[in-house]
């Protein structure tokens, strides 16, 4: 596969997660009643909330910055992570009759963070041994 592919899929993969992340902020950020009903569900309402939609804001950001990327793979695929652990213990694929959209949409994101964090780990690896070299 030639770099110019490559990088066409990483850019969609990123916008992908990012897509995904920043159209649920505005859900959070207003305090739905899907998303009140999911903290409160998981005992995270109010302040989870909003503390989640801020990283998953964070995230985002850092997905679409070219330099950052690992960065935002690594906290959007933790965040999902999370997501995916409360779909499948507390809240169930299936949220409010969503049919598992939302359960999708966070497979769909940590599934993309982490092709993105293996395939980015050497920014990752370069930013730790110029941190650890003036040490």
């Amino acid at each position: 596969m030639t770099t110019k592919v490559k990088n066409i899929i990483y850019w969609i993969l990123r916008l992908i997660a990012a897509i995904i992340m920043a159209q649920t902020l505005f859900f959070k950020f207003t305090a739905s009643p899907e998303s009140v009903y999911i903290f409160s569900t998981v005992g995270l309402e109010p302040w989870g909330r909003i503390g989640i939609g801020v990283m998953e804001l964070i995230a985002t950001i850092l997905l679409l910055v070219p330099r950052t990327v690992v960065f935002g793979a690594v906290l959007g695929m933790g965040l999902m992570a999370g997501a995916l652990f409360f779909h499948l213990t507390k809240l169930g694929i299936e949220v409010q009759g969503d049919s598992g959209l939302l359960f999708t949409y966070a497979l769909l994101v940590f599934v993309s963070c982490l092709i993105l964090a293996v395939t980015h780990r050497a920014q990752l690896i370069d930013l730790l041994k110029a941190k650890f070299a003036t040490l």
